[in-house]
Formats: structure tokens, C-alpha cells, sequence
């Protein structure tokens, strides 16, 4: 990206060697945000993780790359941070429907997703047979959250199993909304 830094906020479990996000961060520069516990995700944890990280960095803008459980981090930390002003934008992939009454007891900690929203450009890209998240559902934490949704297509949890590689139509995504950014006074 052109002068922004860009974090990469990876999901539950985290992301392997060939999730896209991986491969973004190996081929562009990327920096992930590590958390400390990926197998027992605290919300709390990762959103002061998400503060410290982005006020480590002299950049004074960022870019959020967010995936699954990321997207519902940038979600959070938008309604208790102080620094959202930091934020140029977030790409935000495959949001989880964490208020399933299936989902794994590790992620009850999520509920209830934040709706509030986002005080900085946001798109939500999410895929018409996501295992976690109905393509309605996914459209209405977009809309929740002020930003335009894109399905992707047939493509899973849009993971390392999507078999994405180094899924340039996301990238697309991103660099597009880089450039919405630019153009909007005042933010």
C-alpha cells in the first residue's frame, strides 16, 4: 500500500502458511498482530493487543486486514479505542456469525457482536457458503457496521482451505479501498 502500514489481524487458531494472509504479509509486507492466546481468544486481550501494536508504530495511519475473528476485533476496538482516528480503512473477510448457537465455547466470549459503526472506511467481502456465517447474516454486520459487502463467491471460510493462494481479487479489495479513503474530506 502507498503510505500506510497494514495490519493483518487474523482470526481464531490464527492463520496458517497458506492463508491468503500469510501470503500477504510474506509478499507485501504486511505486519500480523500476535496475540497470546489464538486457542482461547478474550476479547478484552485482543483489543488491548490491537492498541498496543498500533501505537508501537510512528506510521500515522494504518490499514486493518482482518479475517473471521479479526473482523469482529476491528468491531470491538472501534467502540472502546481512542486511537480509531489511526485507522485509514479496514478490509474486513468472512465475519463469523459468533451468536450461533453452534459455535465452539471457546468464541462465547464474543457475544454479543458489536453493531456499531465503524468510524472509518470499511468493506466486508464474505462467501455464499461460509460455514460459519449465512451470506444474510454477513450482509447485516456490514450494513450494522456502515460498510458495503461483496460476496466473493462459492469460496468456504475464504481460508487457507479456499485455495486462494495469494487471492489477488482480495488485494483488489484492499487497494480499492485504499483509494476510497483518499477521496473522502475529512477522514
Amino acid at each position: 500500500m502507498n503510505s500506510a502500514r497494514v495490519l493483518s489481524l487474523p482470526g481464531w487458531l490464527g492463520s496458517g502458511p497458506g492463508h491468503w494472509q500469510s501470503r500477504w504479509e510474506s509478499l507485501h509486507g504486511f505486519e500480523r498482530v500476535e496475540q497470546d492466546d489464538w486457542l482461547w481468544p478474550r476479547r478484552g486481550d485482543w483489543m488491548a493487543r490491537l492498541d498496543q501494536v498500533l501505537l508501537d508504530g510512528a506510521e500515522p495511519q494504518v490499514l486493518l486486514v482482518a479475517h473471521s475473528l479479526g473482523c469482529h476485533l476491528v468491531a470491538a476496538w472501534a467502540t472502546h479505542s481512542r486511537h480509531t482516528a489511526r485507522v485509514r480503512g479496514a478490509l474486513l473477510v468472512a465475519p463469523p456469525d459468533t451468536e450461533r448457537a453452534d459455535m465452539p465455547p471457546q468464541l462465547c466470549g464474543w457475544r454479543p457482536i458489536a453493531r456499531q459503526r465503524l468510524p472509518f472506511q470499511a468493506t466486508v467481502l464474505f462467501s455464499d457458503d461460509d460455514p460459519f456465517c449465512a451470506p444474510e447474516r454477513a450482509r447485516d454486520l456490514a450494513a450494522a457496521w456502515g460498510a458495503p459487502a461483496h460476496c466473493v463467491g462459492r469460496v468456504g471460510h475464504v481460508n487457507g482451505e479456499s485455495g486462494l493462494g495469494d487471492w489477488p481479487a482480495g488485494l483488489y479489495h484492499l487497494k480499492h479501498l485504499e483509494r476510497l479513503r483518499a477521496q473522502v474530506p475529512g477522514r
